[in-house]
C-alpha cells in the first residue's frame, strides 16, 4: 500500500527540506510555511523513497528532504503518473502537474555523486483539496482529471 514516508518544508528556496511530523495544506496554494508554494502549478512536490534508495546506492548518506521535496512517498512510481492524475494524500487531493523539471544549477547531491534523481523522478502537483498531511498517510490514486 503507498504511503507518505516522510513530509518536509523549507523556509527558502534552493535549500534542503526538514522533516515535520505534519503540514497544513491550502488550496491552489500548496504546504503553509513552505517556500515553494504559492500560485504556480509547482506548489507541492513528491519523490520516491526508492528514487531515494538509488542515490543511497550510490554511496550517498541521504534521507527525506534532501533533494528538496514536500513529500516523500513509497509504494507508488510517481514518475510513471500521466500529467492530470489525482493523488488522495491524507485529508488532501492533489492534481500532477509536472513530471521531472530542469536543473539550472547543479545542487550538491549532483556534485557528491554526479548525478541527482529529483530532475528525472520528481513529480510536482497543485492543491485541489486542502487538509493535513502527515507521516503515514496513505496515498492513493484517484485518476485523471476529468
Amino acid at each position: 500500500m503507498a504511503h507518505v514516508v516522510a513530509v518536509c518544508i523549507s523556509e527558502k528556496k534552493g535549500e534542503r527540506k526538514t522533516p515535520v511530523a505534519e503540514v497544513a495544506v491550502k488550496e491552489n496554494h500548496g504546504i503553509v510555511g513552505d517556500a515553494h508554494a504559492g500560485d504556480w502549478h509547482r506548489q507541492i512536490s513528491l519523490l520516491a523513497e526508492e528514487s531515494i534508495d538509488k542515490m543511497r546506492a550510490l554511496g550517498l548518506n541521504v534521507t527525506a528532504g534532501a533533494f528538496a521535496e514536500n513529500i516523500t512517498t513509497s509504494g507508488i512510481e510517481l514518475v510513471t503518473l500521466p500529467i492530470g492524475t489525482r493523488l488522495q494524500v491524507g485529508e488532501t487531493l492533489l492534481e500532477v502537474t509536472q513530471i521531472g523539471k530542469e536543473c539550472h544549477t547543479r545542487c550538491a547531491i549532483y556534485y557528491q555523486a554526479g548525478d541527482c534523481v529529483m530532475p528525472k523522478e520528481g513529480i510536482f502537483a497543485k492543491v485541489i483539496t486542502g487538509g493535513k498531511i502527515r507521516s503515514g498517510d496513505q496515498v492513493q490514486i484517484i485518476g485523471p482529471t476529468s
